[in-house]
């Protein structure tokens, strides 16, 4: 009576091999004739270059309008709405000029 043979996965060596070489498990390795799927393309970016050189801008000219009010003796509260009111104008404008 001869002895079963010990199944693949109990067998120490194999399973050694395994750790060792991890490129055996992937089916690419085994099945060098597939295809892998497509990559997917990146993402696009949250901002193009123009809106951002475009919103940076008008923060810019946001806090200019809002800092010359201020300082021009114009209450904190009234300078800040001058600021938003000047960036928010600004945007259109910027947008038109910066190409």
């Amino acid at each position: 009576m001869t002895t079963p043979e010990p199944r693949a996965s109990q067998h120490p060596e194999r399973r050694h091999s395994e750790r060792r070489h991890p490129e055996a498990r992937q089916p690419e390795a085994r099945h060098p004739g597939r295809r892998r799927p497509p990559e997917q393309p990146p993402e696009p970016p949250l901002l193009t270059l123009h809106a951002a050189v475009v919103l940076v801008a008008a923060v810019l000219v946001g806090f200019t309008a809002g800092g010359l009010s201020h300082l021009g003796g114009v209450p904190a509260a009234l300078a800040v709405l001058a600021g938003l009111g000047a960036a928010g104008g600004a945007v259109p404008v910027l947008r038109g000029l910066i190409r």
